[in-house]
């Protein structure tokens, strides 16, 4: 086999191979979406909140919103690292390697940064509150129906 067909073959592997990471990214985003926007409805819509608890959770969902939004801003620089990396080496070496463990840290940082968001709401929730907001929490991890 020449080098040129070599060449176009590993290309188009590596970019099957970066187009499922994408893919895979893709889901999962859109899956804390989906899941948090349930809570959030829950939250706004459903318990009954007074002024001072809506006041408590907006003020934790703002300083939620800056951490979330850096995060995915990590996530995105590591997916360009990557794609630079799969580029510059077409191969899966340190520094495609680099980026995939710089990508699953944020991603990660993200997931226990949501959990401890959550823990901040559920603490300015009565217990009958607290009751209704934990099968949510529950069903949409566990992706029950609600």
């Amino acid at each position: 086999m020449s080098a040129t067909k070599r060449y176009l073959i590993l290309s188009i592997v590596l970019a099957v191979i970066a187009g499922a990471i994408g893919a895979a990214c893709a889901v999962h985003w859109l899956s804390h979406r989906e899941q948090t926007s349930s809570l959030h409805q829950l939250v706004h819509d459903d318990l009954g909140l007074t002024a001072e608890q809506l006041t408590r959770i907006d003020a934790a969902e703002a300083r939620f919103a800056t951490r979330r939004l850096a995060l995915e801003q990590e996530m995105q620089a590591a997916n360009r690292q990557l794609a630079t990396a799969i580029e510059a080496d077409k191969s899966y070496g340190p520094e495609a390697q680099a980026a995939i463990n710089r990508f699953h840290g944020a991603m990660g940082e993200l997931q226990e940064q949501t959990i401890l968001h959550v823990f901040e709401m559920r603490d300015v929730l009565t217990p009958e509150q607290q009751v209704r907001f934990d099968r949510t929490v529950t069903a949409s991890l566990t992706e029950q129906e609600r």
